[in-house]
């Protein structure tokens, strides 16, 4: 009798030991399982999160070059207005560049020392500077490069003739009609004469021999 007890003590013993064995078994592959779907769940989410900060990155980069490219054309648009204010006037100022000329034609073509036409001149130059005065004031300015040095980019050259003594090659000797500008943009070249080297000069019978 004490044997059959103490066998069957010895079997819920090792019962329980086996079922503690397997719950321990059982619960520790619960935590692993458990870690690995966390570490699943913890690595999505790093993804997730790396590809929210990349697609906001691309956002950012993009509102950034749509800003810029407003204020390019903002400022685009703000040089073409300020464009045509400045040259608005240049077809009306070529039409009043006609009438300077004319006026400057009257007064070569008058006598200074002719009393009769004095008062008549005198007329025509107080005109013609009103009308440069006023050109001025709205930025035009005349070009008049006598004797100055040719500039191509200002003077159209009409004829080359041979400086006299003291005067360079290329220096304007002579103006035939005025250049302008308009806000500093050639509006007209001045139409000039323009000096060239002189050529060299053969040597004398005397100084031959």
């Amino acid at each position: 009798m004490a044997n059959e007890e103490k066998n069957q003590a010895e079997n819920v013993a090792d019962e329980l030991e086996t079922g503690a064995e397997q719950a321990a078994d059982t619960v520790a592959e619960e935590a692993v399982a458990g870690a690995d779907t966390l570490q699943l769940d913890v690595t999505e989410l790093m993804q997730q999160l790396a590809s929210v900060q990349e697609e906001a990155n691309t956002l950012k980069d993009q509102a950034m070059r749509a800003q810029a490219e407003v204020q390019n054309v903002r400022r685009r648009a703000e040089q073409d207005v300020e464009k045509a204010h400045k040259f608005a006037l240049e077809k009306f100022a070529n039409e009043m560049l006609q009438i300077v000329d004319n006026l400057e034609r009257a007064l070569e073509a008058s006598d200074e020392n002719d009393e009769q036409v004095k008062s008549l001149r005198e007329g025509v130059e107080m005109t013609l500077n009103m009308f440069v005065s006023g050109l001025a004031k709205f930025q035009i300015e005349q070009v008049n490069p006598q004797g100055e040095a040719f500039n191509p980019e200002l003077h159209q050259a009409m004829s080359m003739v041979e400086g006299g003594e003291g005067v360079a090659a290329n220096t304007v000797v002579a103006v035939m009609q005025k250049g302008y500008t308009l806000h500093g943009r050639l509006l007209r070249p001045a139409m000039v004469v323009v000096s060239k080297a002189p050529s060299p000069v053969a040597p004398s019978i005397d100084e031959q021999a």
